[in-house]
């Protein structure tokens, strides 16, 4: 059977992050987005893209830092699949042709996290970076991931300037100064705040010919404490480099995010896909992989879930206890429970929809209402014990009386959830139509089973004291018929 956590959320909007080659200037990046926009604008369902430009951290010697960012709506009709169209973007945004690479953004949804995460820790940028590769390779080699992207793809250019100690040391210069020097340069920094006309303006201290490309920084002369002027290639080694944009640690521990996209509604075969593809990888010591994202939400989630149907029902057994004054027969009636369990993971497979957490909460509804009509049957037959008749006519009377009101009790919830199961309720059906489904599934099967197997069992149960005291009235007859021949 298929699972999954909640299913597609119906989402009309979604986000698609395109990467350009670091040091490309504003005017390059509009002439690039314009031309993936108007390809994006060709899909099928898509209504209107939005681009956006730019983000933080410019910087004086290099053109705007920041990606594309292009917001994309889909056509808000009921001809149209919003969870089919996304899956289309995603799979057609390879065949883009684009300056840079474009994928689609793994942000955590309303209901957590839409991607399954392989959070990798490593001892060393070189180990992590390494691992990160082999891990996205592998993942794409599986075939089961609609799209594969890693925390680490993101680059940034940077000036790096190591200094020679040794020569800095003639001039008096230490690694501490010469930084901070660079920093006035290249980034001025408030010295002051005045006050003009009650506004308060921040006081910026600008170097007069600060330099704007690389030759002139390596020419750019420090002035040493001995009032000497020597030049910053003199006494350290200036180069570009490129690294990751952002990094992050757990615990001091560097860490990266390997985020995979499935390409099937089953997230379990996605997993054990994911999974049995991790397991090609060499790590290497001190590296660690771990599986999280949807597949842990889900996880998670089942278990609470499952931890709560498991109270539901003990409740369920405690309320009948003192209401039946009984600890045998109220256990009879939990019986209804796998009756209703069997006809809604049924229906489920029937349905093709995946069990997910709305599946499970539909089960948590079952519990209470299948053991009603169990309650209301057994009931009446008890009632009728009492009044003197055996078991089996008790049975065959209450029985036959309660047929009716079970059938048209279950009927009335099943023709109420009909809508939500045929999913006529607009975008929120991927949670009610789940429920609906399983509820269905679960009333069919259990008021059938319930009329006919919970009074079979009744009878081995509770007609087992009628059949031992009929056996030992007939015994004493016996031994008197053998005496008098």
């Amino acid at each position: 059977m298929k699972t999954n956590f909640v299913g597609g959320s119906g989402q009309t909007t979604l986000t698609v992050r395109h990467n350009v080659p670091a040091g490309e200037n504003l005017d390059d990046k509009v002439e690039i987005a314009a031309d993936a926009e108007a390809d994006l604008l060709t899909i099928d369902g898509v209504d209107t893209v939005q681009t956006s430009i730019g983000g933080s951290g410019l910087s004086a010697v290099f053109g705007g830092s920041g990606g594309i960012t292009y917001q994309i709506t889909i056509t808000d009709s009921p001809d149209v699949d919003a969870d089919a169209v996304q899956a289309e973007i995603t799979r057609q945004l390879a065949t883009i042709p684009s300056l840079g690479e474009m994928s689609l953004a793994s942000g955590p949804s309303a209901f957590g996290s839409g991607t399954i995460d392989l959070t990798i820790k490593a001892p060393s940028e070189e180990s992590l970076a390494a691992v990160t590769t082999d891990v996205q390779n592998a993942m794409l080699e599986s075939g089961d991931a609609d799209e594969v992207t890693t925390s680490l793809s993101d680059t940034e250019k940077f000036i790096s300037i190591k200094v020679n100690r040794a020569k800095a040391a003639k001039y008096f210069l230490a690694e501490a100064g010469i930084g901070q020097t660079m920093s006035g340069i290249i980034d001025p920094q408030s010295v002051a705040q005045i006050v003009i006309d009650d506004v308060t303006m921040d006081m910026i201290v600008v170097t007069k010919n600060a330099p704007d490309t690389i030759a002139e920084l390596k020419k750019y002369k420090i002035v040493t404490p001995l009032g000497t002027k020597v030049k910053l290639s003199t006494v350290a080694s200036v180069t570009v480099k490129e690294t990751a944009a952002t990094r992050t640690t757990e615990r001091g521990v560097l860490s990266s995010t390997v985020s995979v996209t499935p390409s099937s509604d089953n997230l379990s075969a996605s997993t054990v896909a994911v999974q049995e593809a991790l397991d090609t990888v060499t790590l290497p010591s001190g590296t660690t992989v771990t599986v999280g994202g949807v597949a842990q939400d889900q996880a998670d989630s089942f278990l609470q879930l499952g931890l709560a149907l498991l109270a539901a029902i003990l409740i369920v057994y405690v309320v009948m206890v003192a209401t039946f004054r009984s600890l045998r027969q109220p256990l009879l009636l939990l019986v209804s429970i796998p009756f209703a369990a069997t006809g809604a993971i049924g229906l489920q497979i029937l349905s093709g929809i995946p069990l997910g957490v709305s599946s499970l909460i539909g089960l948590l509804m079952l519990v209470g209402i299948v053991v009603t009509n169990a309650i209301v049957l057994i009931d009446l037959v008890n009632q009728y014990r009492e009044r003197g008749s055996k078991v089996v006519d008790a049975l065959l009377e209450g029985t036959t009386r309660r047929v009716r009101p079970v059938v048209m009790t279950a009927l009335a919830t099943i023709f109420a959830l009909t809508p939500l199961a045929t999913g006529v309720t607009g975008s929120g059906g991927f949670i009610s139509q789940p429920l609906a489904i399983v509820v269905i599934g679960g009333l069919l099967s259990s008021t059938v089973l319930t009329l006919v197997v919970l009074p079979a069992i009744y009878s081995l149960v509770e007609g087992a004291k009628e059949r031992r005291e009929v056996k030992r009235a007939s015994k004493p007859a016996k031994k008197t018929r053998a005496a008098k021949a």
